[in-house]
């Protein structure tokens, strides 16, 4: 097993399957097997938001002395782990772009070793589990995350992507409002382009 740097979700009460957890504290099984003993945590920040929903949950960075499994995302399991630092979901989309910039590759970026950008009103399109930031609008497959910054802009992504929608200041470009939410195909649906308004993603209807 080897230590790896991830990223763990909680409830509120910084538990997980029942079991209470305390920051700086590291913890050991005597097993662990992917999904059914052991502890469990993500490389990638952004598959932690799939198993905890971003309203009721909590994050954390860790250290995970990992197995070799690997299941079809990012989670790993491991008998050892340290728990870090909080993070919110601004962090995790933060650190998702670190990530995807580091592990990225051709098929699921615009330009070899970068994430999908674009400029002022700009378009700018990312595949699964990329990542996609632009002043215009931005597009990611599942499990990607979608930014845009700016006064005329909208994202949209597959299931499980993380959406984040910055509108600025007309006047002094300064933030005015933002929020970040997961298409989780019931409050966010998947292929939808989504605007902010009032302080709320709604569709924006009249860019289909």
């Amino acid at each position: 097993m080897t230590w790896i740097k991830a990223y763990k979700g909680f409830d509120k009460d910084m538990k997980c399957r029942g079991f209470q957890f305390e920051e700086g504290k590291e913890y050991e099984e005597q097993e662990a097997k992917l999904c059914e003993n052991g502890f469990h945590a993500c490389e990638a920040p952004i598959d932690c938001l799939k198993y905890y929903d971003p309203a009721t949950s909590i994050y954390r960075e860790v250290e995970l002395d990992a197995t070799d499994e690997k299941s079809d995302d990012t989670k790993r399991v491991g008998k050892k782990i340290r728990i870090g630092a909080k993070i919110d979901v601004a962090k995790i989309c933060e650190l998702q772009f670190a990530y995807v910039k580091e592990h990225c590759t051709n098929e699921n970026n615009a330009e070899p070793g970068k994430p999908a950008t674009a400029g002022s009103y700009g378009a700018a399109t990312a595949g699964y589990r990329g990542a996609a930031n632009s002043r215009g609008a931005s597009s990611v497959g599942e499990n990607g995350l979608a930014c845009a910054r700016g006064d005329r802009i909208k994202v949209r992504g597959g299931m499980g992507a993380v959406l984040v929608i910055v509108n600025e200041d007309k006047v002094d470009y300064e933030i005015a409002e933002w929020k970040a939410a997961v298409v989780d195909g019931i409050t966010i649906k998947p292929d939808t382009w989504y605007k902010l308004q009032d302080g709320e993603f709604v569709e924006d209807n009249d860019n289909d």
